[in-house]
């Protein structure tokens, strides 16, 4: 055997070998499940009462609120999710008068529970393979952005189609792998969701970013919502005469929660991972995406949280955004530190190098995939060249709401002023109230001091870029003069100054009155947007080729790869309803340290003596520990309550507030985070470091009953105290 073929031979084995050393990773969509072997792993009950497809199961019991997943818990609509996935639910309806957010509620009769705003649920009803109507509309043409289009015009036609047949669904075709596999998804949506039950904060966000996507942890982080429709059982919006939504199934719960070493699974909405990407995708979310979001999203939190300490209202105005961005920071940084500890860059290349080969090395796949490599190191050096201006742009908006406001209202008027003139009345009449209701949302997290700091800061980034990568937008001003900050300074002051796009009521009220006053509406922040749109629109073409290329390259890459390893891929999560399954289970993180699978109320008083004042928490906790009031939700061999727990799940974000089950499919746990080192989990996942983090039921029992007398919830679980 000659050496280069034994050097593909002995890569081929590390590699297939490396594949199957982890059995329990993978977040398996439902068409998987029957493939698993349940039984085996640890399921005490018939593996169809997870999923059946013609019955009813534990699927049925799942929804996807607030971008979250939840878990019907009562045959009445009541859900149980995280409370950070209600988090800005509540923020709306929170004033210094009646701070809920701060404060918690439990609304003790179904008159006392609050309109969830901007929160709906969504239902799985059912799924169907459609790569071969998505594919086969593309099949014959070559060129990349224009055979993207066609793919992205037969999933809208396949999702028109749907709706038609079924108006009460809402359909969604998913692309499971890119570029080769699509799935139709039928959901049920129901618009009217309430918030029941909200512990106080300094429960449910206990240790706040101190603790955030660190073990050991002790946060409450659980809420109650409940479901509401029509009295003929259709999706209506909020109205008293609702009545509660019965569901298919909801899931009982289990008081005794867990043991170490218990299997348990999770039935959720897992947002994306990018497990099945080459090299050149790692190393551009390292040393760009990662880096600048993060950066940036430090820059602002520091802004809001400085203009927030001005008074309650701005406070709790801008709290959802701060947490939002929080969150997203550390887990970046978390993604960082792991991309760079375990050298995921290199290990790709020599994956990637290794799959070369074995191209190179085979006649059939060189003559069908022989330029593949080449050709996404190539696309990917053409999107780092771009890569600072692209993701200023992708920034923009999100950053400065008042340039989002100007952006909704630019591109109502562009809709507008492209109607012919007979019907520019009836469209604005048509479409100005979702206008209206989206610019409403921005505004809700305004701050006019804090949009000022932020739009500087993007400024004067974008006057730093290099000569190929500039924003034309920002030349135009910083080109006025000499001095770019000053010219910066200037812009931001005069503009900000004379736009009316910061008194809410003026642009709702008179701006958005009428076709006319809109077509009147003007000003510097308007055509500051439309100089950004014009140069987004410009580069749209070859941003719109290169996905085309990537969506082709990328289904290759998957197509080869299973081919070089002899193996079928579990596809990267994409919101769809997954299972992950595994064990309640420490870890060490690093040398000579273990983690135990459980924290305890102990912890918190601990935490609490430091003195920070994220682990500040509500005095009747202590009282209660002090008088050893455990109730049933004892772990005896803890003599305590415990609080969080570990278990060797494969999980990521959208998977926050996911059901963890025992092996009966019961609910013992909601899982709300991951370990720091887990934080990698999008992009590569080990059974030694992939640890997820749940509140277990027993402290989610335990404060309900004994800190908010919260009763009649448990009640409705058929808990018994």
């Amino acid at each position: 055997m000659n050496k280069k073929i034994l050097l593909i031979t002995l890569l081929f084995f590390v590699v297939v070998q490396f594949a199957y050393q982890i059995p329990e990773e993978g977040m398996f969509p439902l068409s998987e499940i029957h493939k698993l072997d349940l039984k085996k792993a640890g399921l005490k009950i018939d593996q169809n009462e997870v999923y059946n497809p013609n019955g009813i199961s534990l699927v049925d019991a799942l929804v996807n609120v607030g971008g979250c997943t939840g878990s019907f818990v009562s045959n009445e609509g009541l859900i149980i999710t995280n409370h950070h996935c209600a988090f800005s639910a509540v923020q709306l309806v929170s004033t210094p008068e009646n701070d809920y957010l701060n404060n918690g509620f439990a609304a003790q009769k179904r008159e006392q529970e609050l309109e969830g705003k901007g929160l709906t649920c969504r239902i799985t009803d059912s799924y169907e393979d459609v790569s071969d109507k998505v594919l086969g509309a593309a099949a014959a043409i070559d060129d990349p952005s224009s055979r993207l289009q066609i793919i992205n015009n037969a999933m809208k036609n396949i999702v028109a189609e749907a709706e038609k047949k079924d108006p009460s669904i809402k359909a969604e075709v998913s692309e499971m792998f890119i570029g080769k596999t699509y799935v139709l998804f039928r959901y049920k949506i129901i618009l009217d969701v309430r918030l029941v039950y909200i512990p106080n904060r300094k429960i449910g966000e206990y240790g706040g970013e101190t603790d955030n996507w660190v073990w050991p942890r002790h946060t409450g982080d659980y809420s109650f919502m409940r479901a509401y429709v029509a009295k003929d059982g259709s999706p209506a919006k909020y109205s008293k005469d609702n009545v509660p939504y019965t569901p298919k199934k909801f899931l009982k719960v289990n008081p005794s929660g867990t043991n170490e070493e218990d299997f348990v699974f999770i039935l959720g909405y897992p947002g994306k991972t990018f497990r099945h990407r080459p090299a050149a995708f790692i190393n551009y979310q390292e040393k760009y995406l990662l880096p600048y979001t993060s950066d940036l999203y430090d820059f602002q939190n520091v802004t809001m949280e400085s203009v927030g300490k001005r008074d309650k209202t701005t406070e709790l105005k801008l709290a959802t955004r701060i947490k939002k961005n929080a969150n997203v920071m550390k887990n970046y940084r978390g993604k960082l530190k792991g991309l760079k500890g375990i050298g995921l860059v290199n290990q790709k290349k020599q994956e990637d190098a290794a799959l070369a080969q074995f191209i190179n090395s085979n006649v059939d796949a060189k003559a069908k995939y022989g330029d593949l490599m080449a050709n996404i190191d190539q696309l990917y050096q053409q999107i780092n060249g771009d890569a600072n201006r692209d993701l200023w742009l992708g920034q923009i908006y999100t950053s400065t709401n008042l340039l989002n406001i100007a952006k909704q209202i630019s591109s109502f008027k562009s809709s507008l002023e492209s109607q012919p003139n007979a019907q520019k009345e009836a469209y604005f009449n048509a479409n100005i109230e979702k206008l209206k209701l989206s610019i409403n949302g921005i505004y809700d997290s305004f701050d006019i001091d804090v949009d000022r700091r932020i739009l500087k800061k993007m400024m004067t980034d974008a006057s730093r870029l290099s000569s190929n990568q500039r924003v034309s937008a920002v030349d135009k001003v910083t080109n006025k003069g000499s001095s770019s900050e000053a010219m910066i300074n200037s812009f931001i002051d005069e503009t900000l100054s004379l736009s009316k796009l910061k008194d809410q009521s003026y642009i709702l009220n008179t701006t958005l009155k009428s076709v006319k006053s809109l077509q009147d509406y003007n000003d510097g922040l308007l055509l500051f947007e439309k100089d950004i749109a014009s140069q987004i629109n410009q580069l749209k073409p070859e941003k719109d080729r290169r996905d085309g290329v990537l969506n082709k390259l990328m289904g290759d890459y998957v197509n080869v790869k299973e081919k070089f390893l002899q193996k079928n891929f579990i596809p990267d999560a994409n919101s769809t309803l997954r299972l992950t399954y595994g064990h309640v289970r420490g870890y060490s993180p690093v040398d000579a340290s273990f983690m135990a699978p459980y924290t305890t109320i102990k912890g918190i008083l601990e935490k609490g003596a430091t003195g920070n004042p994220e682990f500040a928490y509500p005095p009747q906790i202590k009282s209660l520990w002090d008088a050893k009031d455990f109730g049933p939700f004892v772990k005896k061999e803890l003599n305590d309550v415990p609080v969080s727990f570990l278990y060797n799940m494969d999980t990521t974000g959208g998977n926050s507030g996911s059901p963890i089950m025992n092996a009966f499919g019961e609910l013992v746990g909601v899982n709300f985070d991951r370990a720091y080192e887990a934080t990698i989990n999008d992009y590569a996942w080990n059974e030694s470091y992939s640890r997820s983090i749940g509140v277990d039921i027993r402290y989610v029992l335990w404060v309900a009953a004994k800190i908010d007398h919260a009763d009649f919830l448990l009640k409705e679980m058929g808990v018994n105290l």
